[in-house]
């Protein structure tokens, strides 16, 4: 019985190391085209939680600065996996950020449910913002990963349920 234990508690510290720099990793990004070209200019973009965990809610926030107001506008997800267009959506820009956006820093928060079957893999966003005239203004590629329910998650539900 012992040697079950330390074994539970040996997985469980290997897989809080290694979940320690995926908390914090940053997400990586690219314009579309050359950033000048874009009245949004995008500052980041955070993903809670990272790497994101199928059959969960991911969020993903963008930090934006805008060199003029935006009365409204359209924003463009879609998702692509192995280089395939898998998915499109489109949302109305005030149901994502206050309106109208002010110039300067702005936030676009969108949260994702991914089902349980999403398969795992790096995936990369194209991302696009345009305003109520259909002008582009701001594209931008997020990659990150989507990973099956962590050990750790496996660990906590033998946890609670008293099985070791």
């Amino acid at each position: 019985m012992e040697g079950k234990l330390q074994c539970w508690v040996f997985l469980l510290i290997v897989a809080s190391f290694s979940l320690i720099p995926a908390t914090y990793a940053n997400v990586k990004t690219q314009y579309c085209g050359s950033e000048e070209d874009y009245l949004v200019k995008v500052d980041s973009v955070d993903i809670d939680p990272n790497p994101v965990v199928r059959g969960e809610t991911a969020t993903f926030s963008i930090n934006a600065i805008s060199e003029d107001s935006i009365s409204g506008g359209k924003l463009t997800i879609e998702v692509f996996f192995f280089g395939l267009r898998i998915h499109t959506e489109d949302h109305d820009l005030c149901t994502k950020t206050a309106c109208p956006v002010k110039e300067g820093s702005f936030v676009i928060t969108h949260a994702q449910s991914l089902p349980g079957f999403t398969p795992p893999g790096s995936y990369r966003l194209r991302v696009k913002l345009t305003d109520v005239d259909n002008k582009l203004l701001t594209c931008v590629y997020v990659q990150f990963s989507i990973v099956r329910n962590s050990i750790v998650s496996a660990i906590e539900d033998t946890a609670t349920s008293g099985v070791l």
